[in-house]
């Protein structure tokens, strides 16, 4: 990201009391389903997940893949395949998206329903926990797989407060669980882009120097993407705020322009995918 980078850490006590609830309830199920972000496939993998699911059949959903940049997933589809994990990208408010899940899913287990046929034990669903980070899109996509409001949804992280189990039917059964981050981020980075995409409290981040980075991200990596949103010059990073608040007229009294709506307004359309299919992260 940006050379003037923030130390961003959020860890709720929460997240300690869901993951061991996770912990206590991972016997029960066969498949852990991870969604990541298409955007930051890296930095919204939960090392912590990977220790949870030791054992377990895996299955990685690509989500918001309809706001990334298309070229970047099939690198990381092609990343993810190299490492022997199994990805599937999605769009998880697409419910004919979803549904395809449970092909995958049962393919994926089936030396376990293999092994239950031969014990006589026929018709038993698959139970799959669905695990993912804060605002990674896990309650919309168990809505979407279930054809029904079965989850709690929201735009912020901290919607899913505990676990809740949910039928599908004679197939598959999953338990929803809260997103949970992990308590330290080595890299910097990290918590700028989780921060980037929603999955940190706003209320504990600066979106001025939150705007600064991905201004410097964005400059580099998809040059011109600012000035076509906004209708202004791509100059030096303050100016480019300055430009965006007079562009959307977020002035302040005395007509000074409001630099931190205006940050407001840049990081809002990244996460929305006003400001075009952008990929934070590539392989």
């Amino acid at each position: 990201m940006a050379e003037n980078k923030i130390n961003i850490q959020w860890y709720p006590g929460h997240m300690t009391k869901a993951i061991r609830e996770m912990e206590k309830n991972i016997k029960l199920v066969d498949i852990l389903i991870e969604l990541l972000d298409a955007r930051i496939p890296l930095s919204s993998r939960n090392p912590d997940i990977d220790r949870l699911a030791n054992g377990k059949y895996r299955l990685a959903i690509l989500n918001k893949a309809d706001l990334a940049d298309p070229k970047a997933t099939e690198k990381w589809a092609e990343y993810f395949k190299e490492k022997n994990i199994r990805t599937v990208t999605l769009d998880s408010r697409n419910n004919r998206d979803a549904k395809r899940i449970t092909a995958i899913v049962l393919e994926i287990c089936k030396e376990k329903l293999e092994r239950d046929k031969r014990k006589g034990l026929l018709q038993r669903p698959i139970k799959a926990m669905v695990v993912g980070i804060p605002n990674v899109g896990k309650s919309t996509f168990i809505n979407s797989y279930a054809g029904k409001a079965s989850a709690k949804t929201g735009n912020k992280p901290g919607v899913t407060k505990g676990l809740q189990w949910i039928n599908l039917g004679k197939d598959i059964n999953l338990i929803d669980t809260p997103g949970v981050l992990w308590p330290k981020f080595d890299d910097p980075d990290i918590g700028i882009r989780l921060a980037l995409i929603g999955s940190i409290n706003d209320n504990i981040i600066s979106k001025y120097d939150l705007a600064l980075n991905l201004i410097e991200f964005l400059r580099i990596n998809y040059c011109g993407i600012i000035s076509k949103r906004y209708n202004i010059e791509e100059t030096e990073k303050d100016e480019i705020l300055k430009a965006i608040a007079d562009s959307r007229k977020c002035l302040l009294k005395g007509g000074e322009p409001d630099i931190e709506k205006a940050a407001a307004i840049l990081i809002d359309d990244l996460r929305s995918g006003n400001l075009g299919r952008v990929t934070l992260e590539i392989p």
